[in-house]
């Protein structure tokens, strides 16, 4: 597996750095791929036979290696030990598959990269717990309920238009989301947050690490107003480093201002953290 993961990561950021010359992401109707699109059409093939080769066999070679190398690790008890981490696995892989479908290359090879980055993290936490202990399978109908709750979460804590330029002020509809996740998140106390800021390429390098701080300190400090207890929030800064888009338009520096929320359970093998 790691042979193929070590191959397919060049292949991929091979193609990404192709097309970004290429102008090839834009922003589709809805049902057409793109930022908001997180599942898989049910006929969405990652071969396309009669076709020439070109960019998109690539991607959507990738995209299925991706989804085995999933796969492998579910069966390996990744979703029992880290539900989380699976979930979001999942709705990056549904959502890679909607941008192949909508022709919006760039997108897909960005998101497959961020992939890729997660599963080998979701790997190397697997190998290590499973070292030490069993993954074994919780209870069924709780466990389908947590997952239930995280997909909920992610959806509304991951949207895109969170912030304005140069700014730490959140966008009064994504305040809604923190309110309604900060409600939900009550409820469920194995759940915790990571949050990460970000901030598009404008400005330095160091002050775009404060200004994404400084975001996700307002998100951290919205949902403790909102009644989450500080302690279940933990929060990071990556400025500049890690933009979820490449590109300069208007549209993409709008995705790169945002923070990035990853629901930790503490409920998996006795307290077992995700990260």
């Amino acid at each position: 597996m790691k042979n193929i993961k070590n191959k397919t990561q060049l292949s991929t950021l091979a193609i990404a750095l192709a097309l970004l010359g290429s102008g090839c992401t834009s922003y589709p109707d809805e049902g057409q791929g793109g930022l908001g699109e997180y599942t898989a059409m049910a006929d969405f093939s990652p071969v396309m036979p009669d076709e020439p080769l070109g960019p998109e066999h690539g991607l959507r070679f990738d995209w299925q290696l991706a989804r085995l190398q999933l796969d492998s690790l579910i069966r390996e008890g990744a979703e029992w030990c880290f539900p989380a981490a699976v979930v979001q696995a999942k709705t990056k892989e549904n959502r890679i598959a909607r941008e192949l479908e909508g022709n919006l290359l760039l997108d897909a090879a960005n998101d497959l990269v961020i992939l890729r980055k997660n599963l080998t993290k979701l790997e190397q936490q697997l190998d290590y717990v499973t070292s030490q202990t069993r993954c074994d399978p919780p209870n069924q109908n709780k466990l389908q309920s947590e997952i239930a709750v995280i997909e909920q979460l992610v959806a509304l804590l991951n949207v895109d238009n969170q912030f304005a330029i140069d700014s730490t002020e959140i966008n009064p509809k994504y305040m809604g989301h923190l309110a309604e996740a900060a409600n939900i998140l009550k409820e469920h106390p194995q759940l915790n947050l990571n949050v990460t800021g970000h901030a598009d390429m404008a400005g330095s390098a160091e002050y775009n690490q404060q200004l994404a701080m400084g975001r996700a300190k307002q998100v951290e400090r919205y949902l403790t107003i909102f009644g989450l207890a500080p302690s279940r929030i933990h929060t990071h800064s990556v400025g500049e480093s890690l933009p979820l888009f490449e590109g300069e338009t208007a549209a993409i520096k709008l995705t790169n201002r945002r923070v990035s929320i990853d629901i930790v359970s503490t409920s998996a093998q006795g307290g077992q953290n995700e990260y």
